[in-house]
């Protein structure tokens, strides 16, 4: 099981507005333009997408600080932490478009676990929706594409697994099911559960009482 971070195993929605909002006061962007943007992306993929002109790196920097300072709201997605205690030491990873001390810092804000397996924005060279991420999981993990689960709350990061070869649950906790275009979509991890057979996971349907 390959999990997103942001929107799928927590809500870090408040901190990430409130982010972007200032940057885009700053450069006479719309923040709800950003946002749409941002989902699923790593920073310097909307930088560079709204305003190639800047100072990449600078702007970078004052976004990573901005946002690894923020603790503001963030906590766990209903279910993720019964969902993650059923897989235990299963084999299961998050990949997410955040750099490594920020997935920390969030995950640990949201009282979650830490993954057996973390690929960061600082482990691979393209993003999402770039599959790059969720085959080096996968990899990481000594599974083949097609015998994983992803669990993913954005249009760029379903267009990652599925290009992985992968299958994709949907979380309509960021946007609606007609946008994530997924098989099956659940409103959020209260809808899922996992049991492990053979060492392996295994998700099934149906919302835990």
């Amino acid at each position: 099981m390959l999990f997103d971070m942001d929107g799928t195993l927590l809500d870090s929605a408040e901190c990430v507005r409130r982010v972007w909002s200032d940057w885009g006061d700053g450069h006479g962007f719309d923040v709800d333009e950003l946002m749409g943007l941002s989902h699923g992306r790593r920073n310097d993929e909307v930088v560079r997408l709204v305003a190639p002109w800047l100072d990449v790196a600078g702007e970078l920097a004052r976004l990573a600080s901005a946002e690894e300072d923020c603790r503001d709201g963030i906590a766990a997605v209903p279910g993720a932490r019964r969902l993650l205690a059923q897989l235990g030491a299963a084999r299961w990873a998050v990949v997410t478009s955040a750099w490594r001390r920020l997935a920390r810092i969030r995950l640990g804000a949201a009282g979650l676990e830490l993954p057996p397996v973390l690929v960061t924005a600082d482990d691979v060279e393209r993003g999402k929706p770039d599959p790059e991420g969720y085959l080096q999981a996968a990899a990481r993990l000594g599974c083949r594409p097609t015998a994983c689960v992803v669990v993913e709350d954005a249009p760029a990061g379903v267009a990652a697994a599925r290009a992985a070869g992968m299958r994709v649950v949907g979380v309509t906790t960021t946007v609606g099911r007609d946008r994530l275009g997924c098989e099956w979509c659940v409103e959020d991890l209260r809808a899922l559960t996992a049991r492990v057979v053979g060492g392996d996971p295994a998700v099934v349907p149906g919302r835990a009482h």
